[in-house]
C-alpha cells in the first residue's frame, strides 16, 4: 500500500489512509498482509511490477489541480501484478471501495485531556530509567506483568531491552524487577524478598493510596467492599491487602446478594479506572443496604480517568461515532467507549489507526476521538492524519479541565 506516491519530476503525494487499507478493516480483515512504503511512479511507458489503482482521484502533481494541502490520492495501492487480487471483484478492488464510500469531508473531535496521565508517564520513565542505567552491564530490567495496559508501549520497552514476565517465578534470583503501574499484594512483595530481587515499585501513588485504605479500614475490624473487576490487577493488588476482611462487588446485585458479619461495619473503596456514573450506581446500592457504610476520605477513582470520561462524555454528544485509542486490557479505555454507548453514540476501542473500519466512518461527518490514559498521544495523531487521507478534515480540540499533575520518580530510581 502506497503511503506516497512520488512522481518522476520529483512532486511527491502523500497517502495517508494506507494504514486503513492494511488494517482489520482492510486487507488484514481478508487474512492478507501488506508492506506499506513509497511508490515510485515511473515515466510513461516504462515496463513496471507495479499497477497503481485509485479509489477516488487520478494521480496528479500538486499544482495542476490537486486537493487543498497537496493530497490528491485519497487511497491508492500499489501491488504486484495478480489477476486474482485485482481483477474486477478481487480484493484489492472490494477494499478500495469500501474505503471509498468513507471519503467525504469531516470534522475530528479531540476530547482533551486524553492519552497518558501521571501515573503511566510515571511508570514508564522507570522502566526507561533502568533500561539505561543497566545498559551495556548485561543485567536485564523484568517486569511483573504489562507496565501499563497498552500493547504498543510494552512492544517498545521489550525493542529496548525490558523483559516482561506474569509472576515472579520466571525472574532469576537477584535480579532487578518492576512492579506495574497496576500494584501488587502483599503477598508478592514478600516473595521478592524471599528471593533477593532488586524491586522498583512503579505502583502509581493513586492505587497505593487505595491499598493504605484498604488496610486501614480492615484494621478498624470493617469488612472492606471494593467495587471493580474480577480479575483486573489492580483489583487482584487491593483484595490482596486484607484478604480475609475484603469482598468485591462487581453490580447492584451484587450488593444485594452481599452478607457481612455485622452490617454497622462496612467500609468500601473502588479500583481507580472504573467509569464514574456505573460506580455511583453501586455506591448508592450500598448506602442503601449499609446505612451507615463508610468511604474513602477522597474518590478513589483517579482524576486522569475522571477528567477522560467528562471530556469523553462532552465530545459524544457532538459526534457521530467515537473512536477512542486504547487496548483492549485497559480498563479506563474500555469504560470510555461504554460511556458513549450509553449516551446512544456508537463507540469503538481500537489499540492504533490499523483497527478502523470503514463503515464506522462512513457517513460520519463528525468523529469523536480521544484516548485512555495508558495510550499514547503519537497514536491519537495517526488516526488524524489516516482520516485526512479520507476527505479534508478539520480538528478541534474540546478541552474539559487542563491536567497539572506530576508524580515524582520512586526512590530507588531518583536515588542513583
Amino acid at each position: 500500500m502506497a503511503t506516497e506516491i512520488r512522481h518522476p519530476g520529483g512532486a511527491v503525494v502523500p497517502c495517508p489512509a494506507a494504514p486503513l487499507l492494511t488494517g482489520a478493516g482492510g486487507l488484514a480483515g481478508y487474512g492478507f498482509r501488506a508492506r506499506t512504503g513509497p511508490v515510485r511512479l515511473l515515466p510513461p511507458g516504462t515496463p513496471s511490477d507495479f499497477q497503481l489503482m485509485t479509489a477516488s482521484a487520478n494521480v496528479r502533481a500538486p499544482g495542476d489541480g490537486a486537493a487543498a494541502g497537496g493530497c490528491a490520492v485519497v487511497l491508492a495501492v500499489g501491488v504486484m501484478a495478480s489477476p486474482k487480487l485485482l481483477r474486477p471483484g478481487g480484493l484489492v478492488r472490494t477494499v478500495l471501495g469500501a474505503w471509498a464510500g468513507a471519503v467525504r469531508p469531516r470534522t475530528v473531535l479531540l476530547a482533551s485531556p486524553r492519552s497518558l496521565c501521571a501515573g503511566v508517564e510515571r511508570a514508564i520513565e522507570v522502566v526507561e530509567a533502568l533500561l539505561e542505567r543497566h545498559a551495556g552491564a548485561g543485567r536485564p530490567v523484568f517486569v511483573r506483568k504489562q507496565i501499563v495496559h497498552n500493547t504498543h508501549v510494552v512492544r517498545d520497552l521489550e525493542s529496548r531491552g525490558a523483559v516482561f514476565v506474569e509472576e515472579l517465578d520466571e525472574v532469576p534470583d537477584g535480579a532487578v524487577v518492576v512492579f506495574s503501574a497496576h500494584g501488587v499484594s502483599p503477598e508478592v512483595r514478600e516473595e521478592a524478598v524471599r528471593r533477593g530481587l532488586e524491586v522498583v515499585d512503579a505502583t502509581c501513588p493513586l492505587v497505593t493510596k487505595v491499598h493504605s485504605e484498604a488496610r486501614r479500614f480492615a484494621a478498624r475490624g470493617d469488612t472492606v467492599v471494593l467495587v471493580g473487576h474480577a480479575g483486573h490487577e489492580e483489583v487482584e493488588g487491593t483484595l490482596g491487602e486484607a484478604p480475609e476482611a475484603t469482598v468485591l462487588v462487581q453490580s447492584p446485585d451484587d450488593v444485594t446478594a452481599l452478607r457481612v458479619p455485622d452490617p454497622a461495619r462496612v467500609s468500601y473503596l473502588t479500583q481507580t479506572t472504573l467509569a464514574l456514573d456505573e460506580t455511583a450506581e453501586i455506591i448508592t446500592a450500598l448506602e442503601k443496604r449499609f446505612p451507615g457504610i463508610r468511604g474513602p476520605g477522597s474518590d478513589d477513582i483517579c482524576y486522569a480517568t475522571t477528567n477522560r470520561q467528562h471530556a469523553l462524555k462532552a465530545v459524544a454528544a457532538q459526534s457521530d461515532v467515537v473512536l477512542v485509542v486504547g487496548s483492549a486490557n485497559s480498563s479506563n479505555s474500555v469504560r470510555l467507549v461504554e460511556l458513549a454507548q450509553r449516551g446512544g453514540t456508537p463507540a469503538h476501542l481500537v489499540d492504533d489507526v490499523t483497527g478502523i473500519r470503514p463503515e464506522w466512518v462512513q457517513d460520519a461527518g463528525v468523529v469523536g476521538l480521544s484516548a485512555g490514559a495508558s495510550a499514547p498521544q503519537a497514536l491519537v495523531d495517526d488516526v488524524v492524519a489516516a482520516l485526512g487521507g479520507l476527505g479534508p478534515v478539520t480538528v478541534r480540540e474540546h478541552t474539559t479541565v487542563t491536567e497539572t499533575v506530576t508524580f515524582g520518580l520512586p526512590a530507588a530510581v531518583r536515588s542513583r
